[in-house]
């Protein structure tokens, strides 16, 4: 008798967001919003963000660990300049494996089995670096992990996406951002204690990083799959149940369920190779996928893998290690800010702050390594980046705390909107019926552009100096304010059917 009274307002509403929301459907659209109770909504996407904790902690892994490898007193595990950059870009690699096979786990398994798909390689992958003995091991266990972090980065983001709701969907949207944030600086922490001559070394680290993923596994057993996925897949008392969960069962989620129905049966064919001509489909995906491409070329991901390095070479007043751990509190607490803020400011206005930030950050990094003279900063003309490792770092002048400001600013720039509102549009904006595929394929497109800059970025530095790529990615940074005044839609307060929406007929006003 409930439902039947319902059905006049599902009707009404699921046919209103195809124009634009009336003034009474925006008014029980709002209302419908504060009915809600998210905390089963929290618990789900906490147990999904697990995985980017153990994402966050592996990509970072050589960090700390690369100059313990280079002076093993092994031959078999000892790290030099030749086997160091592999040791630190294969990963992206593996994740760039990941990713392309997402393109068909994402539509096959779900977007739930998925990321428990991902704790094998993840697991194995750990137990290889906790016990390698010899460079094969240690490589193959980077390959491993970096093939989880790939399935993870293509699923976390869709599952949040699908699962939320308008009103929390862009802070919880950046919460894979925050937990791979949060595993970099455990990481960060762990390794400075084994440095320090405490309990864990470099095995310890790796045997560290099988605990949340267990816990991953554990919690998604109990949690729901995608209703929207569930409605592809055409179970429809499931979709409903896992909605109602999700929301609660003293709200309107009938609502909501028939607005995603109607979207999901509009898109229950595969999608054909013509269909990619229409803007529908091949404008998301560009947008998603250069989204992912300039966000690599930014050079996040070189300077998080060699960061304490780096720090060597520009010898800055502080220990390395403790920079490090620095650098990756103030990430956390720019990840969080975007957070708060991404539902309230929008994410364009993110965006722009962003890279104006990383270009700045960039350009003075790159400008102070190329200027200030080699004996106050610290850098050496003939000494390699890993070399210079295995000096002690003997800053000499309060000027090299300049290098650690920089990069601090970057990352903080970087945290504040191309880190995580990358993640949350590449899941808004791609349509349903090719989300798996777009989604794996986009980051695909992010990790080997990931793989081909860490693999290059050491001998680059080696055969031109540290200030090259800072200067290239300040020039990317610039690129990045361009592409998104210029292609990139706001997306803020509005439905996933009305993001279709707009893509589906290009009028602006469903994005207002």
């Amino acid at each position: 008798m409930e439902s039947s009274a319902r059905q006049p307002l599902v009707r009404k509403t699921s046919s209103s967001y195809r124009t634009f929301p009336e003034s009474t459907a925006r008014r029980l659209d709002q209302e419908y919003l504060r009915s809600l109770h998210n905390k089963r909504l929290y618990l789900a996407v906490f147990a999904a963000v697990l995985g980017n904790f153990s994402f966050g902690f592996a990509l970072v892994y050589p960090s700390p660990v690369i100059p313990a490898l280079e002076a093993h007193p092994s031959p078999a595990l000892r790290l030099d300049q030749h086997t160091a950059p592999w040791f630190g870009s294969v990963f992206t690699l593996g994740a760039a494996a990941g990713g392309l096979s997402t393109m068909l786990l994402n539509d096959c398994l779900g977007r739930k089995l998925s990321i428990m798909f991902s704790a094998l390689p993840s697991a194995l992958g750990y137990a290889l670096l906790a016990g390698a003995q010899g460079l094969w091991m240690l490589l193959l266990g980077r390959v491993l992990t970096g093939y989880a972090g790939g399935v993870t980065s293509a699923s976390i983001p869709v599952y949040i996406s699908e699962i939320s709701h308008p009103g929390v969907r862009g802070m919880l949207g950046a919460c894979p951002q925050i937990m791979a944030v949060l595993g970099s600086l455990v990481l960060y922490a762990l390794g400075n204690a084994a440095l320090a001559g405490l309990v864990l070394d470099w095995r310890w680290l790796a045997v560290a990083g099988e605990l949340p993923v267990l816990a991953m596994v554990l919690l998604l057993c109990f949690m729901p799959n995608s209703p929207r996925f569930l409605l592809s897949q055409g179970k429809e008392e499931e979709a409903l149940g896992s909605l109602c969960w999700l929301r609660g069962e003293d709200t309107d989620y009938a609502r909501e369920y028939e607005q995603i129905k109607d979207s999901v049966r509009k898109q229950s064919r595969r999608v054909s190779c013509a269909e990619l001509k229409d803007p529908f489909l091949y404008k998301p995906i560009l947008i998603a996928g250069g989204m992912r491409f300039l966000q690599q070329l930014t050079g996040v991901t070189c300077i998080l893998v060699y960061l304490q390095p780096v720090f060597k070479k520009t010898s800055v007043i502080l220990k390395p290690e403790y920079d490090a751990a620095l650098v990756g509190l103030v990430r956390l607490s720019a990840v969080a800010i975007a957070a708060v803020s991404m539902d309230k400011a929008g994410r364009k206005i993110l965006l722009f702050v962003s890279a104006g930030v990383m270009l700045v950050s960039n350009l003075t990094m790159g400008l102070y390594i190329h200027f200030v003279p080699a004996s106050h900063n610290g850098t050496v003309a003939n000494t390699t980046l890993v070399g210079s490792a295995k000096l002690p770092a003997e800053p000499t002048n309060y000027i090299t705390l300049i290098p650690l400001l920089a990069t601090m600013f970057f990352i903080m720039g970087y945290a504040m909107g191309w880190g995580p509102i990358t993640w949350l549009l590449m899941s808004e904006i791609l349509p349903l019926k090719a989300r798996g595929v777009a989604s794996g394929l986009c980051v695909l497109v992010s990790w080997l552009t990931a793989f081909t800059l860490t693999q290059f970025f050491l001998p680059v530095v080696n055969a031109f100096g540290l200030e090259v790529p800072f200067l290239f990615f300040a020039v990317i940074s610039a690129g990045n304010i361009l592409f998104t005044g210029c292609c990139v839609p706001e997306t803020k307060g509005r439905s996933l059917e009305q993001i279709e929406a707009f893509f589906r007929t290009g009028r602006r006003s469903f994005l207002r």
